[in-house]
């Protein structure tokens, strides 16, 4: 069918620890959930977030609820008490992600 912004399948929600952000990427339809885990994975992640991101992605499949939690590790610069950036919580880097592109 062709390219799509995450955005039109999928919504996401983020949480901060630290330098630790996840992200849970949700699809709005169950039926998507197969579309997301071929193409989202880990390395796209990391790719997608480009420098903002100093560590590793790990995706966690929930395959029971059919949703995705990604937590990325170094992700927001010494996090919410070190971090001279806007958003210090990361809670905008969730429709970071939303911007990427996926194959439908």
């Amino acid at each position: 069918m062709g390219l799509v912004k995450l955005r039109k399948i999928a919504h996401a929600r983020s949480g901060d620890k630290g330098d630790i952000l996840n992200i849970s990427l949700i699809p709005y339809d169950e039926k998507d959930y197969t579309i997301l885990k071929e193409n989202v994975t880990a390395h796209r992640v990391k790719e997608h977030f480009g420098d903002l991101l100093k560590g590793e992605v790990k995706r966690y499949d929930l395959d029971n609820i059919k949703a995705f939690n990604f937590v990325l590790y170094d992700a927001l610069s010494g996090g919410v008490t070190q971090s001279l950036r806007l958003d210090k919580h990361g809670k905008t880097l969730s429709f970071l992600l939303l911007d990427m592109e996926v194959e439908i």
